[in-house]
């Protein structure tokens, strides 16, 4: 009989049959599964997460589902079922006990039609949306933008940058549900992921003060990209994408001319690694970053989907 089990921490051998699963998703839905918060919480039990394994007669593992921040308003999951076994009550028996849990809202990637019902059959309402937004990375990207006068840029240094980074970016999003909440933890969480490289963590500094006021963070999975060199000739075939993953202003320094700069001096990194394609994530509400974009070449890929239990 089919059944869900609740646990609060998952085995080595479960995170790699879920990782399978959302491999498999992925490939026949055209989206990632899970966003990366979700999965970097597979694992250890930590405060606030609960996992929740559908399991079909046998026992295989045929949906997952993760409610984070349970036990607050904030709780929200995502949840994914195995495209062999759809259309059978798993996605409703998953979402039904994510919301047993808590759980006020729940992601949709890619807003999926199946999503859409689903979400819909349990009255739960769209309520935000994420836009992944691409463009094209040419060789005319490849040089790095002028700052405005007093200000320069340098790599992210680990051990030296991890709280006035933590706190910068508090700042920076201090009205943003997920981003502005990070913590040192959190940030070594994903300084000690394969992808991450101190070169492409680009931070402004006020020459004045040396106080870091501004970054860019950029991000390139293992195996993007040609990686090529600075002065790598520009005839090389581009291959790969990279992904445009935080920029932040501190809100004292907003207004002085570092949003323009700031997000193409990540696109010059990117470039120069021999990239073919950025992606970046954006709210859409968020009409004016969203406009910066696209003045810059950006369009439309996909949207995700937050649905939310009405008040």
């Amino acid at each position: 009989m089919s059944r869900t089990e609740r646990v609060v921490e998952v085995d080595g051998a479960t995170a790699d049959v879920l990782r399978g699963l959302w491999a498999h998703a992925a490939e026949v839905d055209g989206v990632g599964a899970v966003s990366e918060a979700f999965r970097l919480a597979v694992g250890p039990a930590r405060e606030g997460v609960v996992h929740l394994l559908r399991r079909a007669d046998d026992d295989a593992v045929v949906g997952y589902a993760q409610v984070a921040a349970a036990g607050t308003p904030d709780a929200v999951a995502e949840l994914v079922v195995d495209p062999d076994h759809r259309r059978v009550g798993h996605g409703r028996a998953l979402l039904d006990a994510a919301l047993a849990e808590g759980a006020r809202s729940v992601w949709s990637h890619g807003l999926l039609p199946t999503a859409e019902a689903l979400a819909a059959s349990a009255g739960l309402t769209l309520t935000r949306s994420l836009h992944r937004m691409t463009r094209p990375l040419t060789d005319d990207d490849r040089a790095d933008p002028a700052l405005p006068q007093g200000f320069s840029v340098r790599a992210f240094q680990p051990g030296r940058d991890d709280e006035a980074w933590v706190a910068l970016n508090a700042a920076a999003f201090a009205s943003h549900p997920e981003q502005g909440r990070l913590t040192v933890a959190d940030l070594h969480e994903r300084m000690e992921q394969s992808w991450f490289d101190a070169a492409g963590f680009l931070l402004v500094v006020d020459d004045t003060t040396d106080e870091v006021v501004a970054f860019h963070w950029t991000k390139v999975e293992a195996g993007q990209g040609t990686g090529r060199a600075h002065d790598a000739s520009a005839d090389e075939v581009r291959d790969g994408v990279g992904e445009v993953y935080v920029v932040g202003v501190d809100p004292a320094h907003q207004g002085r001319g570092l949003g323009g700069p700031l997000t193409a001096l990540g696109l010059a990194h990117l470039a120069r690694q021999g990239l073919a394609e950025v992606e970046l994530y954006v709210d859409g509400d968020n009409t004016a970053a969203r406009r910066t974009y696209e003045r810059l070449g950006f369009t439309d890929a996909a949207v995700d989907g937050q649905y939310s239990v009405t008040p």
